[in-house]
């Protein structure tokens, strides 16, 4: 298909500013002749760029082509009629853009639902869709689903069948027949006979098949709140009618933070406003997916990685056409296009996951505050361990505050040991990370038929092998790291590059035989404890084992059902997890994550002892918590034994004041790399040099830190370097950032460079 498709002459041409997702930040002219449809702001078209025919987006339609520019290609084709983005939606995102100074083409890309297959078609042949209608695509992957609605108040009888069926669409608004077969007998005739009495409408419609969606739910009966769970959804509700606003939901585990968020989300829907809810991980929130099922039935969007591009589509759809009103994801699901959104909400806003280290480097935690303002919505965050940012913005009332001090039921939080790993050597097992006091608290648990969860952030058998014969360590040939024992896969594996080699019995640079494991990873772990405490049953949580389908979802649903005793695992098992029958949490070294190379290591420990604590007498019965650490004194450790953010909060912040990091300065990151290390570094230099030249930098506004070799020096076979801005004043931070972008654009050699603004990992 020709350039030239909307033929037409120079004069009367009219032109679109188009976003074409290739890594530089500028947009780019197209022209559309007169006579043919103008394709509106938000739309996606297919337009010629080097050779090749790019999908773009339509920012603007200019009056004139730019200044010295003499020769404007046409755009190729329209991909849809109705435009993908909305003007909040697309607001948004420019915006988002143009604060982590990331191309804006590439912004739009990762927010857009994937194009249809004849799109993709049509354009590796060379042409496009001409008839515009390619949003529709092949539905695969669905099936069709009755829904019903409310339609008027029954005047004479009904049914005990009827009854119920009429108080569930009218409690919830919508109910799909597939859930009503959850309550009564012949759900599809039911509703056939209430439709046809004019009590009910239905209508069928394609839902996407999802593992979340797998099992029936039955509707729950919500809770009496608390009085601090009133007081909050009283003020929350307020703020609905009130405009745009942001508020802090500061509740120790298991105060009830859902349950809020639930009610809120309610008040939005009754005044006829979307909700969106991020998560930090969907794979792990499964039975937070199930609450929200229960409450809202099945008209939800919940989006995660396992879903196909085609049900990502219908999911887009279902928001942007206004059939859904609820998405829950990840952190892309900040994306989704929920019409008329009145409320965000960020659980565990602590959480760094929420910060995306690849590509597009944004913080949906941070852009959810953006785009509930842009949208005159309502921003919940809520944690129990709130980030030093945001509970420093609470107390100066930048933020608004809402506190759970208690937990929702009469049991108080779990009485914590610290046993100091100096003094207390093995136990029992002999094994030197279980000592005689948790070995001890491990066999009362079982003896009381409890559960216990063990936490342990390593993954594997042993975290690295050395050569007793030559003192050498296996490591990775393509990163700067140690490559860690899997036993039971017989394989030495890096954690970052996923570099895989058989284990062999001799040592790769001596020849002998003297390959000892240094360490121990919950694999190593779970096979002392099947050992000392069998017949006791252990299991374990981890990313070897959490591949794939249902299978984080399964392990604790074996869990709940008492078919586990003990719980081996990593992060994982510290997120979200309501386990009624765990009554023991060890944490087999408290400590670990404070050797981080980075001003938030103390921060993150604390978070993580506290939500990995939290796991712990949610039932019946009280918990415990066993803390083994070397520094049982740091303010991480000590705090987090008496449940105290308070403490840490302020010991951590004047921390920060003394160096001028967050909340009292700003970071911004520059990384570099090549498959050349000297090439790395010239490159790392130069980009320096423009830093220091910058006026703020040599005002001393801005502080410019490195370059050195990034903690990792060498990751996938490419060196990497590492230099920092800093400064209190973000003005002036963001003009630095912004001249080395412009010169990264210019372009490095063979070295890439990217700006990570507000960085979350100092790896």
């Amino acid at each position: 298909m020709s350039d030239d498709l909307f033929a037409g002459t120079e004069a009367a041409a009219r032109f679109v500013e188009v976003a074409l997702p290739v890594p530089l930040r500028r947009r780019f002219t197209y022209r559309v002749p007169a006579g043919t449809p103008l394709p509106p702001v938000g739309s996606r078209v297919a337009v010629p760029f080097s050779g090749r025919k790019l999908v773009g987006v339509v920012l603007g339609h200019p009056e004139a082509a730019p200044e010295g520019v003499k020769r404007i290609k046409s755009v190729a084709g329209l991909i849809e009629r109705d435009p993908v983005f909305e003007p909040e939606l697309l607001q948004f995102l420019l915006e988002a853009a143009d604060y982590y100074l990331h191309p804006v083409g590439d912004v739009l890309r990762a927010a857009a639902p994937a194009l249809p297959t004849e799109a993709l078609r049509a354009l590796r042949q060379g042409g496009f869709l001409e008839d515009g209608e390619a949003l529709a695509g092949p539905v695969v992957a669905t099936r069709t689903e009755l829904f019903a609605r409310p339609a008027a108040t029954p005047e004479g009888r009904v049914g005990a069948s009827q009854q119920v069926v009429l108080a569930l669409v009218a409690e919830r608004g919508e109910v799909s027949v597939g859930e009503l077969r959850a309550h009564v007998k012949d759900a599809r005739g039911v509703v056939r006979r209430l439709a046809e009495r004019g009590l009910l409408t239905v209508e069928e419609r394609e839902v996407p098949t999802d593992p979340f969606f797998s099992q029936p739910v039955a509707p729950d009966r919500p809770p009496e709140p608390t009085d601090a769970q009133r007081e909050a959804i009283e003020r929350l509700t307020r703020a609905l009618d009130e405009g745009a606003s942001t508020h802090l939901l500061h509740g120790v585990t298991g105060s009830g933070k859902t349950e809020v968020y639930l009610r809120v989300i309610a008040e939005a829907r009754a005044r006829g406003r979307g909700a969106l809810l991020l998560v930090p991980e969907i794979a792990l929130t499964p039975q937070l997916v199930h609450r929200f099922r229960a409450r809202f039935g099945d008209g939800i969007a919940v989006l995660h990685s396992a879903l196909t591009q085609t049900q990502r589509a219908l999911a887009w759809r279902g928001l942007r056409r206004g059939e859904l009103h609820l998405a829950v994801g990840a952190r892309s699901a900040l994306f989704a296009p929920v019409q008329n959104l009145g409320v965000i909400v960020v659980d565990e806003e602590h959480d760094p996951s929420f910060k995306q280290e690849e590509g597009f480097r944004y913080h949906a935690r941070d852009m959810a505050i953006l785009r509930a303002h842009r949208a005159g919505a309502v921003c919940v965050l809520g944690s129990a361990t709130p980030s030093i940012e945001t509970r420093f913005r609470a107390d100066r009332e930048q933020v608004a505050l809402s506190v759970l001090p208690s937990r929702a039921t009469a049991r108080s939080l779990p009485d914590v040991e610290l046993v100091d790993l100096k003094r207390h050597g093995p136990g029992p097992s002999g094994h030197p990370l279980i000592t005689g006091p948790l070995h001890r608290a491990l066999e009362r648990c079982l003896a009381d038929q409890g559960q216990a969860i063990l936490f342990l952030n390593r993954r594997g058998f042993a975290p690295s092998l050395r050569c007793e014969m030559c003192g050498e360590v296996a490591e990775c040939p393509a990163c700067s790291v140690s490559l860690t024992e899997h036993r039971r896969a017989q394989v030495l594996r890096c954690h970052y590059c996923d570099y895989r080699t058989a284990i062999t019995p001799t040592c790769p640079s001596c020849g002998l035989r003297g390959l000892t494991p240094i360490g121990t990873g919950t694999e190593g772990l779970e096979d002392v404890l099947a050992n000392v405490f069998a017949p006791a049953k252990v299991a374990r949580l981890d990313r070897d084992t959490a591949a794939g389908g249902r299978a984080v979802e399964s392990v604790l649903d074996r869990l709940r059902r008492g078919e586990i005793d003990v719980l081996v695992g990593t992060q994982m098992v510290t997120k979200g997890h309501d386990i009624p029958g765990v009554t023991l949490v060890g944490v087999i070294l408290a400590d670990q994550s404070l050797a981080f190379p980075d001003f938030r290591a103390s921060e993150r420990t604390f978070q993580l002892l506290s939500q990995v604590a939290g796991r712990a007498g949610r039932g019946e019965r009280e918990g415990k918590v066993v803390l083994q650490t070397f520094q049982p004194t740091h303010p991480a450790i000590a705090c987090a034994k008496h449940h105290d953010y308070g403490r840490f909060f302020q010991a951590e912040l004047e921390a920060r004041r003394e160096l001028e990091y967050a909340p009292f300065g700003r970071l911004v990151a520059v990384r570099v790399d090549a498959g050349d290390e000297r090439r790395a570094q010239e490159a790392a230099d130069r980009l320096a040099e423009r830093a220091r030249a910058h006026p703020a930098a040599r005002a001393g506004v801005v502080s410019i830190l490195g370059p050195a070799p990034a903690p990792i020096a060498r990751l996938r076979a490419r060196f990497r370097f590492r230099l920092m801005l800093r400064s209190p004043q973000r003005r002036a931070l963001r003009a630095v950032a912004r001249a080395l972008a412009d010169r990264i654009d210019e372009g490095l050699g063979s070295a890439r460079a990217h700006v990570d603004v507000d960085p979350v990992s100092m790896l």
